[in-house]
C-alpha cells in the first residue's frame, strides 16, 4: 500500500513548504513548492502590427465613449442617467423605473450569454479588446511610455539612483494618472448625478453632499491602483471569468498560439544560414512575444489562462519574421484542431445553442420594449365588502386604482370602466398624475341588478391620457352582485 505524502515543514521566512514525494517518506526527496509568488513589475515593449491597430482603435473609442456619452442629452435630458433619488434610469432616450427590474434582469442575462457565445468562438477578445481593466492600463501605459521612454529606458530609470531626472518624469507620470483617475471618478458619478450640474457644484462648493466627494474620491482611487499598479494582477488573481472561461473553451475555439511543430527546436541563427540545416525550427527565441505580453507569460508555453488574447505577441512574433524572411503565423490565432493538423468547425452544438438561446431572448427584449406603456396599473377591490346596495337600488363595488405615471411628462388621465351594460362609476374619472408619481384613486363602480344575469363579471377599467392617445392601459376586476 502506497504511504501518503506527509508535510515536512514549513519554512515561514521563505514561504515554501517542503513535502516527500515518491511511493514513501524513505524514498522520498525533499521538494519546494512556493505558496505565492512577488509580483515582478513587467515593462511592456511598444510594437507595432494589424492587431495592434485594431486594439488601439477599440480601446480609444471605448475610452472616449465613457467619457462622452454623459455629456450628450437629448431634450433636455441625459443621454445616460441613473436617477437614484427618483428612481428612474433613462438610457438612450428610454426612461425605466423600478417595476422595469424584469427587463434591466433580462438585458443583463443577454450580456452573459453574449459573452459566453463570443468566448466559444473567439476565445478572449472581450479581455483583449473591450474589457475596462484592460483599456484603463492601456491609457496608463500609454502615458507611462510617453513619459519616461521605451522599455529599456523605463528599465533603465527604475535602476538608477534618484536624480532630478527621475523624480521629474515619476512626478509628472502619477501626477498624469492621478488626472485620468479623477476624471474617471468624475465622470462615473456624472452618470447618476446630472454631469452639467456636477461640474458647476463641485467648482462652487455648492449641493454637493459627502456622498459624491466618497464616489468620485473611491473611484480614483480604484483606478489609480487598478491600471497605474496592479494592472495584470487584476487578470491574473481578482477577475473571475479568468478562472471560469475554461468550460467554454473547447478544441475549436479560437486561441493565441505558438506552433510548436513549425518553432522548435529553438535558436539563434544567421539570416542568410539555412536554419534547417542546423536543426532549428524557425522561432529564432529572441523573447519579442514575451516582452510585448501585457501579463508577462510566454505563449510558447502553451495556452494559459493568464493571456487574455490581445495579440500582441502575434504582432511582434510576425515582425520577426518578416526580417528573417520566413513565413508570418508562427503564433497565431487558432485552434487546437488545426495545431493538430485536423479540420476546425466554427458551427457547432455549444455555439449554435448559444446562438439560438441568444437570438430569442433578444426577440423577447425587443419586443418587450416595443409594447411597453409608460403607463401602470393597479386595481384593488376592497375587501371590506362584496358589494353594497345604494339608496337608488344599483348594486356598488369599491375598488382602488393606482396609476403610475412611468413617463417624462405630467399627464390628465380619464378612467373608464366596462364589460357590463349600464355599468358606471359614481367618483371622479379625471386625474392628474405628474410623472413618476404613483396615484391612488378610491373609485365606486355602480349597476343596475336588472343588467345582471350572473353574480360575478370580469370587468376592466380603462385608463388613458387625455393628451396621448397611445399612452393607455387596462385592468381587470372582479364585479359582484345578486342578480334580480
Amino acid at each position: 500500500m502506497t504511504d501518503k505524502i506527509p508535510v515536512k515543514h514549513i519554512e515561514p521566512g521563505t514561504q515554501k513548504l517542503e513535502v516527500y514525494g515518491g511511493d514513501s517518506v524513505q524514498s522520498g526527496v525533499t521538494k519546494s513548492v512556493a505558496l505565492y509568488a512577488a509580483r515582478n513589475k513587467i515593462y511592456v515593449k511598444k510594437i507595432k502590427g494589424f492587431f495592434q491597430r485594431i486594439r488601439r482603435l477599440s480601446l480609444w473609442m471605448l475610452m472616449i465613449l465613457y467619457f462622452s456619452i454623459c455629456w450628450i442629452s437629448v431634450n433636455g435630458q441625459q443621454l445616460v442617467h441613473f436617477d437614484l433619488p427618483n428612481r428612474k434610469f433613462h438610457l438612450y432616450g428610454i426612461t425605466f423605473w423600478p417595476q422595469d427590474f424584469v427587463l434591466l434582469a433580462l438585458a443583463l442575462i443577454i450580456c452573459a450569454f453574449g459573452l459566453f457565445f463570443i468566448t466559444t468562438l473567439f476565445g478572449r477578445v472581450w479581455c483583449g479588446y473591450t474589457c475596462p481593466q484592460t483599456a484603463w492600463t492601456f491609457i496608463f501605459m500609454w502615458i507611462e511610455e510617453k513619459v519616461e521612454g521605451s522599455r529599456n529606458q523605463r528599465m533603465k530609470l527604475d535602476k538608477s539612483g534618484n536624480s532630478f531626472d527621475k523624480i521629474r518624469k515619476k512626478t509628472t507620470k502619477h501626477a498624469l494618472w492621478i488626472l485620468v483617475a479623477f476624471g474617471t471618478g468624475l465622470t462615473f458619478v456624472g452618470y447618476f448625478y446630472p454631469i452639467r450640474e456636477l461640474v458647476p457644484d463641485l467648482l462652487a462648493f455648492e449641493n454637493v453632499g459627502g456622498w459624491t466627494y466618497f464616489w468620485i474620491g473611491f473611484f480614483t482611487v480604484a483606478t489609480y491602483l487598478n491600471a497605474g499598479w496592479v494592472r495584470e494582477q487584476v487578470c491574473l488573481y481578482m477577475c473571475p471569468y479568468a478562472r471560469f472561461q475554461s468550460v467554454m473553451f473547447d478544441s475549436d475555439t479560437l486561441i493565441v498560439s505558438y506552433d510548436k511543430d513549425r518553432g522548435d527546436p529553438r535558436g539563434s541563427r544567421k539570416r542568410q544560414v539555412d536554419h534547417k540545416e542546423q536543426g532549428l525550427g524557425d522561432c529564432v527565441d529572441c523573447g519579442m512575444c514575451v516582452q510585448v505580453c501585457p501579463t508577462g507569460i510566454d505563449i510558447r508555453d502553451g495556452l494559459q489562462y493568464e493571456c487574455i488574447g490581445c495579440a500582441l505577441c502575434i504582432d511582434a512574433c510576425d515582425s520577426v519574421m518578416e526580417k528573417m524572411h520566413y513565413d508570418p503565423g508562427l503564433i497565431s490565432y487558432t485552434t487546437e484542431m488545426r495545431l493538430r493538423g485536423k479540420i476546425s468547425h466554427i458551427l457547432r452544438s455549444k455555439s449554435i445553442a448559444y446562438a439560438v438561446v441568444l437570438v430569442l431572448m433578444i426577440g423577447a427584449f425587443s419586443a418587450m420594449i416595443w409594447t411597453r406603456v409608460p403607463l401602470q396599473i393597479d386595481v384593488i377591490k376592497d375587501r371590506g365588502g362584496l358589494y353594497q346596495m345604494t339608496g337608488m337600488g344599483q348594486i356598488e363595488n369599491s375598488y382602488e386604482l393606482k396609476i403610475m405615471n412611468m413617463s417624462d411628462q405630467d399627464h390628465v388621465f380619464n378612467v373608464s370602466v366596462s364589460g357590463l351594460d349600464g355599468l358606471s362609476i359614481t367618483t371622479p374619472t379625471q386625474v392628474a398624475v405628474s410623472s413618476g408619481e404613483i396615484y391612488s384613486l378610491p373609485t365606486s363602480v355602480e349597476v343596475d341588478p336588472r343588467k345582471m344575469e350572473t353574480s360575478n363579471y370580469t370587468i376592466e377599467f380603462k385608463v388613458e391620457a387625455e393628451d396621448d392617445s397611445t399612452l393607455v392601459n387596462v385592468s381587470e376586476s372582479r364585479f359582484l352582485g345578486q342578480p334580480e
